[in-house]
C-alpha cells in the first residue's frame, strides 16, 4: 500500500526499523506467526520503542490525534463538577479519582483545576456540602507519558501514580479513550468457518533487512468468536475485531470496584453497540491507524510511529461489568452526557458579549457535542457498585441498546 503521508525523521525511521526487527525477531521465535493482538500490544506498549512507551509527541495540535481534553478545558471542568456531585449523592463513594492512561496529563489538570478554584470557591461560600477528592491517582503504562504526566501536575501533590490497579478502590473512576487503545483480534469469516488473522513476515530480501509484515490467517478457536452475535449469519469474507483484552480489563475493574465500598466508573469512546458493530455494512472492520492527524487503514506503515486503534463494542464491555458483578448504570451518546453533566453552563461562565473569549470556547464546545464531530460518535458508558448517576441522565440511556 503506497501512503501519502508526512515523512518521519531520520531518527524516527531509525526508531521504526528497531521496533519492526524486535517484532519480527518475535515472530520467528513464534514459528512465523503471532496474534495481532500480539502485534498491536508491541505496536503500543514496547518498551522504548512502542508508540506509547516511545518519546514521540502524540496528542494535540503537534501530534497524530486529539482528544476531548486537547480541545478544551471544559470537558475536565465538567467532569469536575459531576465528581462532586456524585461524591454528595452517593455516600459509599470516597473522596478519590482514579484515571486510566491519563495522556499528556491534560484532563488530570483541568480536572484538579476546577476542583482547586471554582468549587472550593463555592464550598467557603457554603454551596456544597461535599468534600472535594483527596486523592487523584493514575495508572499509566507509559514511563514517557507519566513523565509528561507528572511535569504537566507538578503543582498537584494529591497525585499518585500506580503500575497497577490496586486490589480495591472506592470513589470516581474515568477512563478517557482508553478502551480503543487496547489490542484488539482480527477475525474473518472464511469459506469453512472463521479465521483468526495473525501476522507473519514475507520472505526477506537480499539486502538482510527482515521481511515485511503480512497477514496469515489460521482457524479461530469458538471462544474467541463468542463475542460476535449471531456470528455464523454473517457473510464470507467479513472482518472484524474481537476484544479479548478490554474484556479482561472490565473484568478485571468489576473484582476492584467489588472490593471496595463503592464506586462508579465513566468510559468515553467511540465505538457501538453489539447489534451495530457488527452490521454487515461494516464488513471490514473499524481497524484504523493515525499519523499526525492524518487517519489510513495500514497498521503496518512505520512501526511505534502511528497509534493504531478500533472502534469499541460496548455491549461485550457491559456484559464483562454484569459478569464481574457490576451495574450498568447508565450508556448514552458523549453530547447528551456532557449537556447533563452541565457543559452548557460552564460555557456560560464566560459571557458571549465577550467574543474573542467566548467564541473558542463554544466552537470547542461544539465540535465535543456536535453529532457531526464527537457529539454521536463518542459514547459514555457509566458501570459501578452502590452507586448511580442522577436521574436527569436516565431522559437519555440507550442501556437498552446494548
Amino acid at each position: 500500500m503506497q501512503l501519502q503521508l508526512p515523512e518521519a525523521s531520520v531518527e524516527a525511521q531509525r526508531a521504526s526499523r528497531l521496533l519492526h526487527n524486535l517484532i519480527a525477531t518475535e515472530i520467528r521465535r513464534q514459528h512465523g506467526w503471532i496474534s495481532f493482538a500480539r502485534y498491536m500490544e508491541l505496536l503500543l506498549y514496547a518498551p522504548d520503542l512502542g508508540y506509547y512507551s516511545g518519546g514521540a509527541a502524540k496528542l494535540g495540535k503537534d501530534g497524530d490525534f486529539t482528544t476531548a481534553p486537547e480541545i478544551t478545558p471544559l470537558f475536565g471542568a465538567t467532569l469536575a463538577r459531576l465528581t462532586t456531585e456524585l461524591l454528595l449523592s452517593s455516600p459509599a463513594l470516597q473522596p478519590q479519582i482514579l484515571e486510566f492512561g491519563a495522556g499528556s496529563g491534560q484532563l488530570a489538570y483541568d480536572i484538579l483545576t476546577e476542583l482547586s478554584t471554582h468549587l472550593a470557591t463555592d464550598l467557603a461560600a457554603g454551596k456544597h456540602g461535599a468534600a472535594m477528592p483527596q486523592a487523584y491517582y493514575i495508572v499509566e503504562l507509559s514511563a514517557e507519558l507519566r513523565a509528561r504526566q507528572q511535569l504537566k501536575l507538578r503543582a498537584f501533590p494529591q497525585v499518585q501514580w500506580l503500575d497497577r490497579l490496586p486490589e480495591a478502590f472506592s470513589g470516581v473512576v474515568i477512563g478517557n479513550e482508553v478502551l480503543d487503545a487496547m489490542p484488539v483480534e482480527l477475525v474473518l469469516r472464511g469459506a469453512q468457518g472463521w479465521l483468526q488473522r495473525g501476522v507473519g513476515l514475507a520472505a526477506s530480501g537480499t539486502d538482510g533487512e527482515d521481511g515485511q509484515f503480512i497477514y496469515i490467517d489460521r482457524p479461530a478457536e469458538p471462544a474467541l468468536i463468542a463475542q460476535i452475535p449471531d456470528a455464523e449469519s454473517l457473510t464470507v469474507g467479513h472482518l472484524t475485531e474481537v476484544h479479548p483484552v478490554a474484556i479482561g480489563f472490565m473484568r478485571s475493574l468489576g473484582a476492584m470496584l467489588k472490593a471496595g465500598q463503592g464506586a462508579i466508573a465513566l468510559f468515553f469512546d467511540y465505538g457501538f453497540p453489539a447489534a451495530e458493530y457488527y452490521l454487515q455494512q461494516r464488513d471490514q472492520g473499524t481497524l484504523m491507524c493515525h499519523y499526525r492527524h492524518h487517519a489510513h487503514p495500514d497498521p503496518f506503515y512505520l512501526p511505534g510511529l502511528q497509534d493504531v486503534t478500533a472502534h469499541v463494542d460496548f455491549t461485550a464491555m457491559a456484559v464483562a461489568a454484569l459478569d464481574s458483578g457490576l451495574e450498568v448504570l447508565g450508556y448514552s451518546s458523549q453530547a447528551a452526557f456532557l449537556l447533563e453533566a452541565g457543559i452548557g453552563k460552564l460555557l456560560l461562565r464566560t459571557s458571549p458579549e465577550h467574543a474573542l473569549a467566548y467564541l473558542p470556547q463554544a466552537n470547542a464546545l461544539h465540535k465535543l457535542v456536535s453529532p457531526a464531530e464527537m457529539g454521536e460518535l463518542f459514547k459514555v458508558l457509566a458501570v459501578g457498585v452502590h452507586a448511580e448517576l442522577p436521574e436527569r441522565f436516565a431522559r437519555h440511556d440507550r442501556s437498552h441498546r446494548l
